[in-house]
């Protein structure tokens, strides 16, 4: 689906030869249709805009982003904000999707060990992956040997390094401000 979107905020469905509202468009891609948004008058690419826009508008999302989150948000630098994104929203909505299909084990991410998420979701109460649970005798697995630990190890020790580092720059930029 080819959508044109004219300067007043008008929304054109090239195939259909009508105009569309923005809650149609999310329901074409609900469906699981491929959508792309093009200025009608420059013809460039508005999807990633208009797709964020559906997100953010039309299903609420920015009523539970905190304006203090958004400012520090706009404040950031371009590197710095898709660094944020790319490192933790995208590895969020991992975690997520492995939550929801009903995955026990959870990977380290950019925010570091899961205990330090625990404390910040509340201390561990009602977060599905703090709680024990008992392993089903099919889902035990041996325990890694040597080579892999110290593997995870390096890992483990080279995302505290980056993290430390991004501290570092963060600090340094707002210092600058």
């Amino acid at each position: 689906m080819v959508v044109k979107k004219y300067g007043n905020r008008r929304l054109y469905d090239t195939e259909a030869s009508r105009y569309v509202t923005l809650e149609e468009v999310e329901a074409r891609v609900r469906r699981g249709d491929d959508v792309e948004v093009v200025d009608a008058k420059t013809g460039r690419d508005l999807t990633q805009a208009t797709l964020a826009q559906i997100i953010l508008e039309s299903r609420g999302a920015a009523r539970l982003l905190p304006v203090p989150l958004l400012r520090q948000l706009i404040r950031m630098g371009d590197d710095a904000l898709a660094e944020f994104f790319e490192r933790t929203v995208i590895w969020a909505l991992d975690i997520y999707l492995l939550a929801k299909k009903g995955a026990r084990v959870f990977p380290i991410g950019p925010l570091g060990a899961l205990p330090f998420l625990n404390a910040m979701l509340g201390g561990g109460k009602n977060v599905p992956w703090s709680q024990p649970r008992e392993p089903e005798p099919e889902e035990q697995v041996p325990p890694p040997d040597t080579n892999e630990r110290d593997e995870q190890a390096e890992e483990i020790a080279a995302l505290r390094r980056e993290l430390e580092e991004l501290k570092r720059i963060v600090g340094k930029k707002r210092r600058e401000l």
